[in-house]
């Protein structure tokens, strides 16, 4: 039985142009579904704005989704705010991407690694304090770091403060939110190596959200591409990274420089990614995809599984229509 699952997640939002413009509605998030198992990471891929981050605040219970429902350790997830939802708080964990903003510039980095601690009643004083020293220790930070203030801190020695935190209550699934996005490419590789650490010794479930391929790929089991609010292909990273089904997923692979792809052509996609306030009818990325037939703009296909394992939501990945072949 899988940690999590999430089945059929809807999120909308207002939005309002001016003060007396009109309001439209934006749909964040349209019919999302992914499971989760213990000690799995999952990848999640995709533009910004394509719904990565609302997804993980929705599967962690921080906002309620509109349809659908998520299931955790096979409860269904109580209501944001709600004693049942923040006793849940203890088990699953976010680690956001800008460290300095997930941080109180005026408290110490001890008493913050500390805090979930008491706030869910774990330990006496003394308990408390050797449970700080080891965290920072399983982080790579020394015992000098927990009285130091989070502006005394580099961005790579932030971040680790902030996983000690996240991994204080002994979670079962972490988020992280493109965790390494702010720093320095060459720290980059020790955060990550931190993480990996922390869950071959804890057995967590991740669900890490990047916009980086590469990195997806190397600590992910499975990856799932995004496109305006919905999954479109997911599989083992290997396969949909070396063969992309799914037109979105060619494209983005096609940015990823390469050593060995020299002469490869990079696939532009012409346009910008559709407003949510205004989606397209049938497939989402029909406008922006150069094989796209007649079915792709009045149906809107089904993220179903294929015989190689993967699942993809397009028509012509199934065979449902044939495409056709472009005049030179």
């Amino acid at each position: 039985m899988p940690l999590l699952k999430a089945e059929g997640l809807v999120r909308r939002y207002e939005s309002r142009q001016g003060l007396f413009g009109r309001i439209a509605h934006i749909r964040a998030l349209d019919g999302v579904s992914l499971e989760l198992r213990k000690g799995e990471t999952l990848g999640l891929v995709g533009e910004s704005g394509c719904g990565k981050s609302t997804t993980g605040r929705l599967v962690l219970g921080l906002e309620p989704a509109d349809e659908g429902h998520v299931v955790f350790g096979g409860a269904p997830m109580p209501g944001p705010t709600t004693p049942e939802w923040r006793r849940l708080r203890a088990r699953m964990q976010m680690i956001h991407q800008d460290p300095l903003g997930a941080l109180d510039r005026r408290l110490p980095i001890g008493a913050q690694v500390e805090e979930p601690l008491v706030i869910h009643r774990r330990g006496d004083a003394a308990a408390r304090a050797g449970r700080v020293a080891a965290l920072l220790e399983e982080v790579g930070l020394d015992a000098g770091h927990a009285a130091r203030y989070p502006h005394e801190l580099s961005g790579g020695q932030r971040q680790r403060a902030v996983i000690a935190r996240a991994l204080a209550t002994g979670p079962e699934l972490i988020v992280a939110d493109e965790p390494i996005s702010a720093l320095d490419v060459s720290i980059q590789a020790q955060v990550m190596n931190v993480l990996a650490e922390a869950q071959a010794r804890h057995g967590l479930a991740l669900l890490f959200v990047s916009h980086d391929l590469r990195v997806v790929r190397q600590v992910s089991h499975r990856v799932a591409v995004m496109y305006l609010g919905r999954i479109v292909e997911e599989g083992e990273p290997d396969a949909v990274l070396r063969e992309p089904a799914h037109f979105y997923t060619r494209a983005l692979v096609s940015a990823i420089p390469h050593p060995s792809r020299r002469d490869a052509k990079r696939i532009v996609l012409k346009g910008d990614p559709p407003s949510p306030a205004a989606r397209p009818a049938g497939c989402a990325f029909h406008p922006r995809c150069a094989a796209a037939v007649a079915l792709c703009a009045r149906e809107v296909p089904e993220l179903k599984p294929r015989a190689d394992g993967r699942k993809v939501a397009c028509h012509l990945a199934h065979g449902d229509a044939m495409p056709v072949r472009k005049a030179a």
